[in-house]
């Protein structure tokens, strides 16, 4: 039995203050920890993934914390679908398929929130992921983004082995 890393996203802590209380979407969940943080801070949570284990997990996870979330076994990779207008916020933590930004963009609310974080190019000199495609180039959730506003952006390497970006940002336009 592997330990669990059940931490949920410092990026995400720290900005839980930002994001209106509501529907959340967490695209790629993994095993659950950043859903059930934000169940337990009371959001009603929608977590998506493509590994029935994760899934197993996450709701493992969350009866063991008394929450409820909702864990749906999807690829996104054959079924981007993201319903439209449908989320207060959208998470999405270590994980990159550039073809769900459009998704993404129109899955949140006017004034919903999106906080994603992931890899950038700078990550190939620690050795992983290895598939390039997986890398956020400098500055492009920047630009992903665009007509969103911008309440935090950082973006290099944090810590030893980890170069990342991440955003929150505020669907401002509706559409």
């Amino acid at each position: 039995m592997h330990t669990h890393n059940n931490t949920p996203s410092e990026f995400l802590v720290e900005n839980i203050l930002l994001l209106p209380k509501g529907k959340v979407l967490d695209i790629a969940m993994g095993e659950g920890r950043n859903s059930v943080y934000l169940a337990q801070k009371g959001f009603d949570v929608e977590g998506i993934d493509n590994s029935q284990d994760a899934i197993s997990m996450a709701n493992e996870l969350a009866s063991e914390k008394g929450v409820n979330i909702t864990a749906l076994l999807v690829d996104l990779e054959k079924m981007p679908f993201i319903m439209k207008h449908a989320y207060d916020v959208i998470i999405c933590f270590n994980y990159l398929q550039r073809s769900l930004f459009p998704f993404i963009r129109e899955g949140l609310r006017q004034g919903g929130i999106i906080v994603y974080e992931t890899y950038i190019v700078d990550q190939a000199q620690f050795g992983k992921p290895k598939n390039p495609d997986h890398l956020l180039n400098h500055n492009e959730l920047l630009e992903l983004f665009m007509g969103f506003r911008v309440l935090r952006y950082h973006e290099g390497i944090m810590g030893e082995e980890k170069a990342v970006a991440g955003i929150v940002a505020q669907k401002i336009t509706p559409g």
